[in-house]
């Protein structure tokens, strides 16, 4: 099976023919194949929604595109077990975590922001003799980089406030984590959406997302994922005073005392640090525990752990499924290591 980028409102190959191998981390089993995209391809794919923000969409009003963010959600419900199951493949997740958490919640995401936009207000302060208001524009095109561990969840995040607000996107999702993503482009596809609203580029980040942060017409970047990747972004789109958004890489502690409720603490703990593998921006990667409890502390979650189930993702009793790829994997085993 083959995926496509969505440019323009068309589904289309990479320019340059290049395909890229989506594999199934906890098979090994090539899946799906995506576009390699080069530079041509984000090119195309910023113009489409630069011409789609000078055109009919500057007229939608905000019911209109709150509307527009609830039909998205009612047809990615509708289709929950596809998406949940294509996200458990592309990850390695368990489908159970996928249908229960990752897919409602990026419905969730869509629903609120359309009732945000709805009920948005603009500010007014009087002065003795005049008065101070906000007004709030659309900031035109935005690129949308979107990482592996939280595919959809992540990407909805971003994509139901900027086409709430207005603005045209490009959405750049991990090459590791594209079958969701492809799938949303299908929704939006068979919704009433003028061309180029939402643009989909698959491929490296190297070879086609340095157009997404320094192409003078996109205004605003939203990125998550590693602080490396970050900086890099960072240095291409500053210059340009881009409006940014930055989610890096953080080690984040438990911090346990001695007068915690224990069971619920160590099952929450537990949970927190391995929950989708661990692979969470907000996993409680370090347990710093108070010293009169720490042995005893240390002991129960020894044995919670011992209780958790790796299995096949599909498995309605796993809880642990495979980690994201086999670079990925080598990187925890050297942590573990060192």
């Amino acid at each position: 099976m083959s995926l496509y980028n969505y440019i323009d409102g068309e589904k289309v190959p990479a320019h340059a023919g290049g395909w890229i191998d989506n594999i199934n981390p906890a098979t090994g089993q090539v899946i799906s194949l995506i576009p390699r995209s080069q530079t041509d391809d984000a090119k195309k794919a910023v113009l489409s929604a630069k011409n789609a923000f000078e055109g009919e969409w500057s007229e939608w009003s905000a019911e209109q595109r709150a509307c527009l963010l609830d039909q998205i959600a009612d047809q990615i419900e509708a289709r929950l077990d596809e998406f949940a199951l294509a996200e458990s493949e592309d990850n390695g997740k368990p489908f159970h975590l996928a249908k229960t958490i990752d897919i409602p919640r990026a419905v969730a995401n869509f629903r609120f922001f359309a009732g945000a936009i709805r009920h948005d207000h603009t500010g007014c302060h009087e002065m003795a003799d005049a008065f101070n208001y906000t007004l709030r524009k659309p900031l035109g095109v935005v690129s949308l980089i979107t990482p592996w561990n939280l595919p959809l969840y992540l990407l909805s995040w971003k994509l139901a406030p900027a086409l709430a607000t207005g603005n045209t996107v490009i959405a750049k999702p991990s090459e590791l984590t594209p079958t969701t993503a492809t799938l949303l482009a299908d929704v939006i596809d068979k919704l009433d959406v003028p061309k180029g609203v939402f643009n989909l580029l698959h491929g490296y980040g190297t070879e086609c997302g340095s157009v997404l942060t320094s192409d003078p017409a996109v205004q605003g970047v939203s990125f998550t994922g590693g602080t490396a990747t970050g900086r890099i972004v960072a240095a291409s789109a500053a210059p340009l005073f881009k409006k940014m958004s930055l989610e890096l890489g953080g080690k984040n502690s438990s911090i346990v005392f001695a007068d915690c409720a224990f069971e619920e603490t160590v099952s929450g703990v537990t949970r927190a640090a391995f929950l989708n593998q661990g692979q969470i921006c907000l996993c409680g990667s370090r347990i710093l525990v108070e010293r009169s409890i720490y042995a005893a502390f240390v002991a129960a979650v020894v044995e919670r752990m011992k209780t958790m189930k790796i299995g096949d993702p599909e498995a309605p009793d796993t809880d642990l499924g495979a980690l994201i790829s086999l670079a990925h994997r080598e990187k925890v085993e050297g942590f573990i290591q060192s």
